[in-house]
């Protein structure tokens, strides 16, 4: 694979999916092929299993349901988006990924990190993001912004101990890794995490020219 594959990741009201859109466009601007993708979603059949997932129910779903569900989009996605979209050499910037499942079914939902271990070299093979930008803010800012934005999802009715979880599962995985992770304060100004940005745009020209 020729391509580049960032995902941002953080929990609600991190604002990743504006700053996907400003990285993109900056991206975009030197030159490079760029695809817009998210998960759970990213294709018709992937974005009805995330309506799935998303949508308030009188059931209650089991974890593992949810955690297969989420494996299930993620086949799709990675089948019929992302890793064709890398072979022909393209920038993939994906709102979540993996690190979403270990940190809101692993951490959140206090399912066994093996399991989803498991599932993922199943579904993923050896394929993992080159580089993870994990937008971090208290949990009180992040349901604070959700909330603003009107009707909240399933995930995003849980309470606050279920989302502390979720972030601390999240910053775990990223001091384990920090080659892979880059940490951007989202409590702040959006202008100031976009000059955080600024700064990655031509490293990840670099990369992907050579």
């Amino acid at each position: 694979m020729s391509g580049l594959f960032i995902t941002l990741e953080g929990p609600e009201g991190a604002g990743k999916s504006t700053n996907r859109d400003y990285l993109a466009g900056h991206l975009r601007d030197r030159g490079l092929d760029v695809l817009l993708t998210r998960e759970p979603g990213g294709t018709p059949l992937a974005e009805r299993i995330r309506e799935l997932l998303l949508a308030p129910s009188d059931e209650k779903m089991d974890a593992d349901t949810e955690l297969l569900l989420v494996f299930a989009a993620r086949a799709q996605h990675l089948a019929e988006v992302i890793r064709p979209a890398l072979a022909r050499g393209a920038v993939v910037l994906c709102d979540r990924f993996t690190d979403a499942t270990y940190a809101y079914q692993g951490g959140g939902r206090g399912l066994g990190v093996e399991r989803i271990a498991t599932l993922e070299r199943f579904v993923q093979g050896g394929l993992q993001p080159d580089l993870t930008l994990l937008f971090d803010l208290p949990v009180e800012v992040g349901l604070s912004r959700a909330a603003a934005r009107g009707r909240l999802d399933r995930f995003e009715q849980e309470g606050q101990a279920f989302f502390e979880a979720v972030r601390q599962a999240y910053l775990d995985r990223a001091k384990a890794d920090p080659q892979r992770y880059r940490l951007i304060d989202a409590a702040q100004p959006l202008v100031a995490v976009q000059q955080s940005l600024d700064g990655l745009v031509a490293q990840i020209v670099e990369r992907v020219r050579g």
